[in-house]
């Protein structure tokens, strides 16, 4: 039998972040609670509605039919709730609170680390949280009050701006070291024989060569001697400085190295150009802070640079 009493807030919380994360270890990761903490919290999360809303097994944790509908409709009522919580914490003359953005390590060598060093000092009375991550995910769900991706499609409710440069580039290096040896390569079909460095999302999945030089384009899949994950592309770096291969990154991230002469370039003519990182947000919650950031970033009016793009 049902208990009358109404679930809290935090019950709540805690059941969406058990379904967006797929397991109890997880979610309490994520909100720095303990797994005892989590499992006491969902059973009596349970008792209360009188419903079971998860399924448990010794592999997974997956929301019952009545969980899946609760989560959807919950979900947006409570990242409603945290950002009129936030805007009321903020006076007309000081914006204070958290400004919590879910980004990829693509951002964070060159791009977002400035931007949000100049938002703390004009804003003092900001908290930022960063969770970095590769896969795209729901903001709602997640807590989070924007995101930065790369192309990716995004709900229909979101709102994507640009952040950063506009336009970047993949470039190819190697060392002036290993080509001497291995010697340089004329056509991408060449790396075929040289030693490779490739990244892996941390999805499991190798990050494409996609080349282009004019209107031909192609996509090499060279073995790799090496393979590090996309949030320790300095290690990478570090080993094409010493000579272990040849590595495709972001231009941006190499540059100082082909200043220096510390890196050369590798086919130049095949490096392909792509879309810079945009910031997205829900068109219906824009938090006090997150607007203090859109303003300091120039996107005062972000009416007339919206892309809204459906799943």
């Amino acid at each position: 039998m049902a208990n009358n009493r109404d679930p809290s807030l935090n019950d709540l919380t805690v059941f969406l972040a058990i379904c967006e994360e797929g397991g109890f270890r997880a979610a309490a990761k994520r909100m720095g609670l303990s797994p005892a903490y989590v499992s006491e919290t969902m059973t009596r999360l349970e008792e209360r509605l009188g419903v079971p809303l998860l399924n448990r097994t010794t592999r997974s944790v997956m929301p019952t039919e009545a969980g899946r509908s609760l989560a959807a409709r919950v979900a947006p009522l409570l990242a409603e709730t945290r950002a009129a919580l936030r805007d009321a914490a903020n006076s007309r003359q000081t914006v204070r609170g958290w400004l919590k953005l879910n980004v990829p390590g693509a951002v964070m060598v060159d791009i977002l680390p400035p931007l949000i060093d100049r938002f703390l000092a004009q804003y003092p009375e900001v908290r930022v949280e960063l969770d970095v991550e590769d896969r795209l995910v729901d903001i709602v769900a997640s807590g989070s009050d924007a995101g930065i991706r790369y192309g990716e499609h995004l709900a229909q409710d979101m709102i994507s701006v640009p952040i950063g440069p506009r336009v970047q580039h993949l470039a190819l290096v190697a060392a002036p070291s290993y080509l001497a040896t291995r010697g340089m390569p004329l056509h991408p079909r060449d790396l075929a024989d040289h030693d490779c460095i490739r990244l892996r999302f941390s999805s499991g999945v190798l990050v494409a060569w996609e080349l282009e030089c004019g209107d031909e384009k192609m996509v090499v899949d060279p073995a790799a001697r090496i393979v590090i994950g996309v949030d320790a592309v300095p290690a990478a770096i570090d080993l094409a400085l010493a000579g272990r291969g040849i590595l495709c990154t972001f231009g941006n991230w190499l540059a100082p190295h082909l200043d220096s002469g510390a890196l050369e370039a590798v086919l130049p003519d095949w490096w392909p150009s792509f879309a810079g990182p945009r910031l997205y947000f829900s068109r219906r919650f824009v938090p006090a802070p997150l607007r203090a950031f859109i303003d300091m970033l120039g996107l005062d009016d972000v009416s007339e640079d919206v892309t809204i793009r459906t799943r």
